[in-house]
């Protein structure tokens, strides 16, 4: 068993556009660690996350933030212990193009 602690995706999407974040390489699992969140702009913002068992389309069950706020010129960090299974992907959603997101965590194969 191999686990590489690293930086898992990197992002600035484009304004209401969902996102691929992460996906989960083949015969890996990921534990996620931290998740954040910077708001560049001088507006309030709102963001969403989501995790896709098997890289299927997102779904309301798939939601683990819906149209989080963050004030301008802020950062949202989560720590979190999620867990996610080969072919997993997370997706992002940002109401304007001014919010960069990082994922970081363990990939164990």
């Amino acid at each position: 068993m191999t686990v590489a602690y690293k930086v898992l995706g990197q992002s600035a999407p484009n304004a209401t556009t969902e996102t691929d974040l992460y996906t989960v390489p083949a015969l890996t699992q990921a534990i996620i660690s931290s998740l954040t969140i910077c708001n560049r702009s001088a507006a309030v913002v709102t963001f969403r996350v989501s995790i896709s068992v098997g890289g299927g389309a997102t779904a309301n069950k798939d939601y683990r933030y819906y149209d989080v706020t963050i004030p301008p010129r802020d950062t949202f960090i989560a720590t979190v212990g999620w867990c996610m299974g080969a072919a997993d992907k997370m997706r992002v959603y940002a109401s304007t193009a001014n919010l960069s997101f990082s994922l970081d965590g363990s990939e164990i194969s």
